[in-house]
């Protein structure tokens, strides 16, 4: 009976593999007690199987370490080819799919005068305008040089000379609330940056808002919902025009329509610089005369655009130097019948070297 126990365990253990330790051998021959017998085989058999388990879980965690360290390896060497080469690609973001970006389409639609009001709130604890930042917004491709002053009653109080890029905006200053109700003027003197024959060499425009007005324009503005509104000073800087001497009657004695004038002059200026160095460039080598005589020409010139633009006023800038070129635009206007009086006396810009000619109509 002993043997062909120990041999039925023994086949048994023959069929996993495994032979028992000398110990359970000697515990199944002496004592033959089955249950602590099969006790021990389990134990035995149960370590081995953890030992192989944790020899398989070590494989492959190995494996794995392996294989994350490859792909390190990899990455960090074509980061390392891509920073030789002066280009840097993030392999994994390279397979990402890329945001589609839309560019937003810029639209000329000309210069614009921009207010932007500042809300506070009153004892009532209601929205009302403290004050008011003014822009100049350039919605157009060209770069344009601008002089800028606002007048309240006749007077400047502030004046500017600066630059404005394409499609970008310029702070000018801040107005309270209660200085618009005096109705500024708001006149600018436009250039382009880089000149054009074909486009003129300035263009004066000016702005004029009254008090029912700029409610009007607070309360669109509330009801769009946006944060500012404008006006447009103009559409398209303007073409050279060709040089025309106005002629109010024609050849049979008839009054041309002034409107029809209007349109084929050039824009008239309420500033005219006459120094020789802002007329024309190559002006080295002239003559005293020649200079004079130019000066004249230009004088003659916007003093008749404005004129035919019914400007009210016109300031011609002469220097104060000898004073001839003052005598002579003075002797000139003695004999203009459009003027009701001119006066040559201290200008906060200019001096005394400019000439205020005022008209009439």
């Amino acid at each position: 009976m002993e043997k062909d126990f120990l041999n039925r365990y023994k086949n048994k253990f023959d069929h996993l593999n495994s032979a028992p330790p000398n110990d359970a051998w000697e515990n199944i021959s002496n004592e033959l007690d089955l249950d602590e017998v099969w006790q021990e085989i389990n134990f035995e058999l149960n370590k081995k199987d953890k030992r192989k388990t944790i020899a398989k879980t070590a494989l492959a965690l190995a494996l794995l370490i392996s294989l994350v360290s490859g792909l390190l390896f990899l990455n960090d060497k074509q980061v390392a080819d891509n920073k030789t080469k002066g280009v840097y690609k993030n392999p994994i973001a390279s397979n990402l799919k890329k945001e589609k970006v839309i560019e937003k389409k810029q639209v000329h639609s000309g210069m614009w005068l921009s207010f932007l009001p500042v809300f506070n709130k009153d004892i009532f604890d209601d929205d009302i305008v403290e004050k008011f930042k003014i822009y100049l917004l350039n919605e157009s491709n060209e770069v344009m040089n601008f002089n800028y002053q606002i007048k309240f009653k006749g007077l400047q109080e502030f004046h500017l000379n600066n630059t404005v890029l394409p499609f970008s905006n310029f702070y000018l200053h801040d107005i309270p609330f209660e200085e618009m109700n005096d109705a500024p003027k708001f006149e600018f003197d436009f250039s382009l940056f880089y000149p054009n024959k074909r486009k003129a060499v300035h263009f004066e425009t000016s702005f004029k808002i009254k008090a029912k007005q700029l409610f009007q324009k607070i309360e669109e503005m509330k009801l769009k919902n946006e944060p500012k509104f404008s006006f447009l000073l103009f559409e398209n800087y303007p073409d050279k025009q060709e040089e025309v001497i106005p002629d109010y009657q024609n050849t049979f004695g008839q009054l041309y329509d002034l409107s029809m004038i209007k349109q084929k002059l050039e824009p008239a200026r309420s500033v005219v610089d006459l120094h020789i160095e802002k007329l024309m460039d190559n002006w080295k080598g002239l003559s005293n005369f020649d200079i004079l005589t130019i000066q004249l020409k230009n004088f003659e010139k916007y003093y008749d655009l404005a004129v035919a633009h019914r400007q009210p006023n016109l300031i011609i800038i002469h220097g104060v130097g000898t004073g001839k070129l003052r005598n002579e635009i003075h002797e000139i206007l003695k004999t203009k019948k459009e003027v009701r009086t001119f006066a040559n006396q201290y200008h906060h810009d200019f001096g005394f070297g400019a000439t205020e000619i005022f008209f009439q109509y």
